[in-house]
């Protein structure tokens, strides 16, 4: 497995990525709006075959962000998204010292991922997303 930047090539694997994983994907003009933006858009591969995604910028001055990690579902518990958001936390934190990112209320699996890098809950927004769903507010501070 590999870590790289991502290439415009890349584009409708992410997506499909994306898709499978989120109730609600952005879709994939937004996608291709952000990787123009120049974003940090890193993809992890395995022999040849993208198997997932981490987007991230800085959001505010020393705030990084992370938008959106995700894993091909035949392809989870196996370390890629370990791998993609360390490599992304080492990046950001070059040039930030607070990570913040936002992550469904019920995705209990999402917030313990999280919490193994030492992530922390910040708060909820209540109706965060489209369903209405709240969305829980983590963050992770430099060393």
């Amino acid at each position: 497995m590999i870590v790289r930047k991502f290439r415009p090539t890349d584009l409708k694997r992410v997506y499909e990525i994306e898709n499978m994983s989120f109730d609600q994907s952005y879709g994939i003009k937004i996608f291709q709006e952000l990787y123009e933006m120049g974003i940090g858009f890193l993809v992890a591969e395995v022999n040849d075959y993208v198997v997932g995604y981490v987007m991230f910028w800085l959001k505010y001055e020393n705030q990084g962000h992370i938008i959106s990690l995700a894993v091909d579902k035949n392809y989870r518990r196996k370390g890629y998204g370990t791998e993609l958001l360390a490599k992304a936390i080492s990046i950001l934190f070059l040039i930030s010292d607070t990570i913040s990112l936002e992550v469904r209320a019920s995705n209990k699996g999402a917030i313990e991922f999280y919490r193994q890098f030492h992530f922390k809950q910040d708060r909820v927004v209540p109706n965060y997303y489209e369903s209405g769903e709240d969305a829980v507010i983590l963050y992770l501070k430099s060393q």
